[in-house]
């Protein structure tokens, strides 16, 4: 039977084809609130005595990550009349085609990574796949809320990165990732508000268009 921990990092990568492979905006809000759930327990379970601090994170992390940014984020597409990614950049079979390529990549080059006191052989290459499958949801779509989410996954990836080696990070540093986080989803949130007050749409590719009535 596999130890908890690696449980929960196979359903992160699942959580990240599942942002992938769906064209509504809620079932992407729906997966990164998941997928904050997840990394919330992940601290917990890498150690089997967690400290004081390791339980903090978990709670800051559950409580920003599953809860506070998903309902900012459900409250936007609310607000606008938009609920799905119509027309990506990139098809959704051809993304879900280029996230298994990163994740085998990831998987690929992390042995030879030389990165000291990480605690699971799986905690790297998961972080690499979700760095990389959040940078192509970011790349790829054409909504500012599917964005956002990207950025969200790109950042979970970083923070899965950090646990590998929590016991070097001091806490400042890692409440510094999680208010960079909120930081970079309430200047989306700007965005969003813009685009949806002047074109009732959150088409991103409007942006030009919105500086240029601005100008």
């Amino acid at each position: 039977m596999r130890p908890v921990h690696e449980v929960l990092l196979m359903l992160v990568v699942l959580t990240d084809f599942w942002v992938l492979g769906t064209a509504r905006l809620s079932s992407m809000i729906r997966a990164t609130a998941i997928q904050g759930a997840l990394l919330a327990m992940l601290p917990l379970a890498l150690h089997r005595e967690p400290s004081l601090h390791m339980v903090a994170l978990a709670l800051g992390t559950l409580l920003v990550k599953a809860f506070v940014l998903p309902r900012l984020l459900v409250r936007a597409i609310r607000e606008s009349s938009d609920r799905r990614e119509a027309a990506p950049l990139l098809g959704f079979t051809m993304s879900l085609a280029l996230g298994a390529v990163a994740v085998a990549i990831a998987f690929g080059i992390s042995p030879g990574l030389p990165i000291p006191g990480v605690s699971s052989d799986l905690l790297v290459p998961v972080a690499l796949s979700t760095v990389m499958i959040g940078l192509i949801v970011l790349t790829t779509r054409s909504k500012a809320i599917t964005q956002v989410v990207g950025y969200l996954v790109l950042e979970n990836g970083v923070y899965i990165f950090g646990l590998s080696q929590v016991e070097r990070v001091p806490f400042l540093v890692e409440v510094g990732v999680l208010l960079d986080v909120f930081a970079g989803v309430f200047v989306m949130g700007i965005v969003v508000f813009h685009l949806n007050r002047t074109f009732d749409s959150l088409d991103a590719g409007k942006l030009t268009e919105l500086k240029e009535l601005k100008d």
